[in-house]
């Protein structure tokens, strides 16, 4: 991705942070083996800055959309208060294998990380993290459902293992899915849809929407969606 490629992608740019609309498929920072990253593109979003933006929250490497930057160490501390008080309004879409029998709920089950020689992924444990998320259906199809999810709290993977814990999995979710490991080449169908700033105390919170990527087109048109 080219420095002009990246800058298109931005969504909102200010003094203190960037929105960016995060391609799927692509980590935000380099992983133990390294390889290509977000992250390492940064320096093309310094606009006229000394340093390069910082991930002020991260993203699944599969997953599209708003992600926010901070431009400097006080806006990253700013921005960490806000997104660990919960004060950040998040907006997910996902496309859900099967789907609610309810147009709406809330899903409110705790998490906790289970490490194995294999690798790790995160399991429903009432012993673990607090942790709740919001669903509505947006638009149903044969077979799937389209559903807007806002996580009340931000643990790792939440919106995935809470969908499949409730017997609708992300549809090409490879850890989650109905088989782990497959997903028939299918893309994971989980997009950061918008997102709210309450960054500075008299305006009114930055909102930012990302477009829904290319690989989740044919099923949010067939759960309704005219975008």
């Amino acid at each position: 991705m080219t420095p002009e490629q990246l800058q298109a992608r931005v969504l909102h740019r200010d003094g203190l942070m960037l929105i960016l609309d995060k391609p799927a498929g692509l980590p935000c920072h380099a992983g133990p083996k390294g390889g290509p990253n977000l992250e390492a593109l940064f320096d093309g979003l310094r606009y006229g800055l000394p340093k390069p933006p910082s991930l002020a929250h991260r993203l699944d490497r599969d997953t599209s959309g708003c992600l926010v930057l901070g431009r400097h160490r006080k806006a990253l501390a700013k921005l960490g208060r806000l997104f660990s008080s919960g004060g950040i309004d998040k907006t997910y879409w996902a496309i859900v294998e099967g789907g609610p029998a309810e147009d709406s709920g809330r899903i409110d089950k705790p998490l906790s990380k289970l490490n194995k020689k294999s690798g790790w992924k995160m399991v429903v444990d009432l012993e673990g993290q607090p942790s709740q998320t919001d669903f509505r259906v947006l638009g149903r199809a044969e077979g799937c459902t389209w559903l807007e999810l806002k996580p009340l709290t931000g643990r790792t993977h939440q919106l995935r293992i809470h969908c499949a814990s409730m017997g609708w999995p992300i549809l090409g979710d490879p850890v989650y899915g109905p088989v782990a490991g497959e997903t028939g080449g299918i893309p994971l169908h989980l997009h950061a849809r918008a997102i709210s700033v309450p960054l500075y105390p008299k305006r009114d919170p930055i909102a930012a929407t990302a477009t829904p990527p290319a690989h989740m087109l044919a099923a949010l048109k067939a759960c309704g969606f005219g975008g």
